[in-house]
């Protein structure tokens, strides 16, 4: 069985109703046909915190980010608010409000069209279907990707994905999913970026979304990356470990 429970340094430990949280999880378990695939995990997040989901390959991971962002329906039996909305009765509600980046098969670069096509592709898909969407030039990318690069050099809209660096590239999935500007964004893989000191611009890009009120919940498969990592504000730690005797990290 995995098991995880969260612990964050706060320095405010007050009592938070669950209608405060953005993020609030009793028991959340999920099984599959070769049993279980997480859980159970439980979890208090408030709005604009920025959650590190560490676990081996195999822990459930991807699936436990999916299932917040009210793409897969849980196990019966557990508890789960997210953004106040009851999953999965309001599955539709949370998947509204809620974007991801990350993940493998759903939302990966096509590696010969541009960053400015990439752009506009998506803004295409979130607009009205009568909306006409103007080609994207470097103003609107701009517009739309400096909160996330923050002072990293913006690549140029005629650059083709498949000459990105994987920091960069990664970045632009996260541009391409606040798009939308959601209330929660799930981030899996975190370790496509696989230097550590690279890693870090990835973790200071999403610390700088939460610092603008959006509530992060990012997976990297090293056990200790909170750890190895500088943050502006110590990020909510949820440790995912498998094994019949599990235990949450310290």
């Amino acid at each position: 069985m995995t098991h995880a429970t969260i612990t964050a340094p706060r320095v405010d430990s007050s009592p938070v109703e669950t209608s405060d949280l953005a993020l609030y999880a009793r028991g959340l378990q999920l099984h599959g046909r070769r049993g279980v695939v997480y859980g159970p995990v439980d979890a208090d997040v408030r709005p604009g915190e920025l959650v590190v989901v560490q676990g081996p390959q195999g822990a459930g991971r991807s699936s436990l980010l999916l299932t917040l962002a009210g793409r897969l329906v849980p196990d019966p039996g557990g508890e789960l608010v997210v953004l106040g909305e009851p999953l999965p009765a309001r599955r539709r509600a949370v998947q509204r409000r809620a974007a991801i980046a990350g993940f493998a098969g759903i939302d990966e670069l096509d590696e010969n069209v541009t960053v400015g096509v990439a752009l506009r592709e998506r803004l295409a898909w979130t607009s009205p279907w009568w909306a006409r969407v103007p080609r994207v030039d470097q103003r609107t990318f701009a517009r739309h990707a400096a909160p996330v690069f923050g002072p990293r050099p913006l690549p140029q809209v005629d650059t083709v994905a498949w000459d990105l660096d994987e920091v960069d590239a990664m970045l632009l999935r996260i541009t391409l999913a606040m798009v939308t500007r959601p209330d929660l964004l799930v981030v899996d893989d975190v370790d496509h970026v696989h230097d550590s000191t690279r890693r870090q611009t990835v973790w200071s890009a999403l610390d700088r979304l939460c610092a603008g009120g959006v509530t992060v919940v990012a997976a990297v498969a090293s056990l200790d990356e909170v750890t190895r990592m500088s943050w502006d504000r110590p990020p909510v730690q949820l440790t995912l470990a498998t094994g019949p005797h599990a235990v949450p990290a310290a």
